[in-house]
C-alpha cells in the first residue's frame, strides 16, 4: 500500500513515479498523485501506537548491513550498541555512514540493507526507477531543517517568505529584514545532500534557488557551520542544516538559530510540530526486502517503544 508524506519528497519528483504521499510527520495538504509507471519509492505514516515486537537476537555477523547520513551516526551506534552490547567506543568503530547520497547508491546497489537517511532526492528517485527498484520510507525520528546565522546578527526571526526570497535572491540586503544595512550571503548545500533536499522540498517548495558558486556550498554540514561561526563577515552569513546534527553533534557557541514565524526549534516545538520546517530522519530499505529480514526486524524493533527510547537517550526526538 502506497501512503502521502508531508512536505517529504518534491512535487517534482512524484512526476517520476505513481507516488502516493501521505503525510508523514505533519498533516499538510496532500500532493495529487501522478499516474505513470511503476513507483519508485512508497512511504510509511508515521507510527502513532508502538508495534509489540521482542528485541532482535543479532551477532555482529547477522547485523543488518547500515549505511546513513552523517547525523544519523549517533541513531546507529546507540541502536547497535543496545543490541549487541557494544560498548560507546565498539560501536563508533563497528558503524560507517557514508553519507546520504552515498547510502542511498549503496541501498540500490545491494551494498547496505537499511539506510538512515533523509528523505530521497529527485535525483535518488530517479536512480531508483532506473534500476527498477522501489524504495520503502519509514519515519523513525523527527527532525528539523533549521537555518542559522551569526550570534553578531541581530536578526533573529525570518518568516518563511523572507527566507524563499533570500535564496531565490529576491532580498539581498539584511534590512530588508529587520538587520543592518549589510549584504546578505547566503550559504546553501551541494546537490543531493540530506541538507539540500530538505531545502529545495520543505522551503523552496518548487521556487527556484539562486546559484551559488562553490566557495558558498560547502561540501559537508561541519564546513558550512564553520563558516558561519567564524567567516570574517560572519554577521553578514546565512546557512541551514538538520537541527540534530547543529544542536548536538557540532554546536557553537557563535551560531544560533533563526525562529521561523516567531517560533525556535526546539525539542519541545519539533515534537509538537509546531516548528514550521518539523521532518524525520527515515529508515529506507528495498520494497522486496524479505519480511523476516534482518533489516525488518531491526526496523520494527526501532519502531517500538524500546527503540524509541533508546533513539531518544541517543538525542534524537522520538515519533511519539
Amino acid at each position: 500500500m502506497e501512503y502521502r508524506i508531508k512536505r517529504g519528497i518534491r512535487a517534482a519528483a512524484v512526476s517520476i513515479a505513481a507516488l502516493m504521499v501521505l503525510a508523514a510527520c505533519r498533516g499538510n495538504d496532500p500532493i495529487a498523485p501522478t499516474a505513470t509507471s511503476a513507483p519508485s519509492a512508497t512511504v510509511a505514516p508515521t507510527a502513532t501506537a508502538a508495534p509489540t515486537v521482542n528485541k532482535p537476537d543479532f551477532t555482529k555477523d547477522t547485523y543488518p548491513r547500515i549505511d546513513g547520513s552523517t547525523a544519523t551516526i549517533p541513531l546507529s551506534q546507540g541502536i547497535a550498541s543496545e543490541l549487541l552490547g557494544l560498548s560507546e567506543a565498539e560501536a563508533k568503530a563497528f558503524i560507517k555512514h557514508n553519507t546520504t547520497h552515498n547510502a542511498y547508491v549503496n541501498l540500490m546497489d545491494g551494498k547496505a540493507d537499511i539506510i538512515f537517511v533523509t528523505e530521497p532526492s529527485e535525483e535518488e528517485l530517479t536512480m531508483a526507477k532506473d534500476k527498477g527498484i522501489e524504495l520503502e520510507v519509514v519515519p523513525v525520528v523527527k527532525e528539523a531543517f533549521v537555518f542559522l546565522v551569526n550570534v553578531d546578527n541581530p536578526v533573529d526571526v525570518l518568516t518563511q517568505k523572507q527566507i524563499q526570497d533570500i535564496y531565490q535572491g529576491n532580498t539581498q540586503n539584511w534590512k530588508d529584514v529587520g538587520g543592518p544595512d549589510k549584504e546578505i550571503i547566503a550559504y546553501q548545500r551541494p546537490d543531493n545532500s540530506g541538507s539540500q533536499t530538505l531545502m529545495l522540498s520543505q522551503v523552496m517548495k518548487g521556487l527556484e534557488i539562486a546559484k551559488a558558486p562553490v566557495e558558498l556550498k560547502p561540501a559537508d554540514m561541519s564546513g558550512l557551520i564553520e563558516v558561519i561561526a567564524a567567516y570574517d563577515n560572519s554577521d553578514k552569513a546565512i546557512g541551514y542544516s538538520v537541527y540534530y546534527y547543529a544542536n548536538s553533534m557540532y554546536s557553537k557557541d557563535t551560531i544560533k538559530f533563526v525562529k521561523v514565524d516567531g517560533v525556535e526549534p526546539t525539542n519541545k516545538n519539533i515534537s509538537s510540530d509546531a516548528y514550521p520546517y518539523t521532518s524525520a530522519y527515515y529508515a529506507v530499505l528495498r520494497k522486496t526486502e524479505a519480511k523476516d529480514s534482518g533489516a525488518r526486524k531491526l526496523l520494527q524493533w526501532i519502531l517500538s517503544d524500546e527503540g524509541q527510547k533508546v533513539s531518544e537517550d541517543s538525542g534524537y526526538v522520538p515519533l511519539r
